[in-house]
């Protein structure tokens, strides 16, 4: 038998709308009363009617998530804090890994709120979507509202950072694939901020992951450590490629800060629990999370005003990866 919100009503002898307050996180309804229902709720294994609520409030309070991939570590982070936020806002989430026009057809069928989308592998996007939508990464030419995390921006305080540490010959680790936007911001923000504080850029010191995986990373520093000009510091250009890095300099017994220093993008949490603490650079995914919801909500508040586009700050969080440069390898 389904359990109603007027059944846990009746079983507890509070109202109705008591009930709907409790199970929607009401401030308006005392802790004690709130965990009674709560607990009770769960005993009766109460369900949430969507199709009902979408009759009485026009919403679902339900937002979709499409993201193709959830293999790497940021991602993973960034869909975690996501659904924090959400759930603070009173939504539920659903996520999807299939396509994007495959997800969004699965959506309109559930008739959420509104979506967030992350186009991992630059596929074409629809001109416009049934529902509110937000995404996130560089918001050049796009028809709805993006959430820029500022790569550029974060590049340059990567190589300023180094640049006061006394390093010059700094070496750059990343996917140089063209269509993926996010990768190239990188890979050109590297080269303006090395430009800027006069260092040489050269292939010496621009190292082509072909990925964005723990062993991309951890190959390309193979092939970095066998050439004749080795940096004194590596900018890796995401947790999972830096965490190749670490990896193959510790197996080629370099002692991380000493012999070289790192810097990695992706400024989440997981940094600290690496076999070395990086330092690292990006805007923090709970800022991230926290904008992209706040946003879309607005958005699913105000159909007709799209919201404008957001550029972030990114910032660093040192940790021990990073040293003054000019300490010479032993050997």
């Amino acid at each position: 038998m389904t359990i109603t919100i007027k059944d846990l009503a009746n079983q507890i002898g509070v109202s109705y709308s008591t009930v709907s307050k409790a199970l929607n996180d009401s401030p308006l309804v005392k802790p004690e009363t709130k965990e009674k229902i709560i607990n009770k709720a769960k005993e009766l294994g109460y369900e949430p009617n969507y199709a009902a609520r979408r009759l009485v409030n026009k919403q679902s309070n339900v937002i979709g998530l499409i993201w193709p991939t959830l293999e790497r570590v940021a991602p993973s982070a960034l869909v975690t804090k996501l659904n924090e936020v959400i759930s603070m806002n009173n939504y539920s989430m659903i996520l999807s890994i299939n396509s994007i026009h495959n997800s969004i057809e699965m959506f309109k069928r559930f008739q959420i709120d509104g979506v967030i989308v992350f186009n991992d592998h630059n596929v074409e996007m629809p001109n416009s979507f049934p529902m509110p939508g937000v995404s996130y990464g560089v918001s050049k030419d796009k028809s709805f509202p993006i959430i820029d995390v500022n790569y550029r921006q974060a590049m340059n305080l990567a190589v300023e950072y180094l640049y006061n540490l006394g390093h010059e010959n700094i070496a750059f680790l990343g996917d140089f694939t063209p269509l993926d936007e996010r990768q190239i911001e990188k890979y050109h923000g590297f080269q303006q901020a090395m430009k800027q504080f006069g260092l040489n850029v050269s292939s010496h010191n621009l190292i082509n992951t072909g990925g964005l995986e723990w062993y991309d990373g951890f190959m390309a520093t193979n092939r970095l450590l066998k050439s004749s000009v080795k940096p004194t510091a590596i900018i890796g250009t995401s947790y999972d490629i830096s965490s190749g890095v670490v990896h193959a300099l510790r197996q080629a017994n370099y002692i991380i800060p000493k012999d070289m220093s790192v810097i990695s993008y992706d400024n989440i949490p997981q940094m600290d629990n690496m076999e070395v603490p990086l330092t690292s650079v990006g805007v923090p995914v709970e800022q991230i999370a926290q904008s992209m919801v706040d946003t879309l909500l607005s958005y699913i508040n105000e159909p007709n005003n799209i919201p404008p586009n957001r550029t972030l700050t990114p910032t660093i969080v040192e940790r021990t990866s990073c040293a003054q440069a000019g300490v010479k390898r032993n050997g």
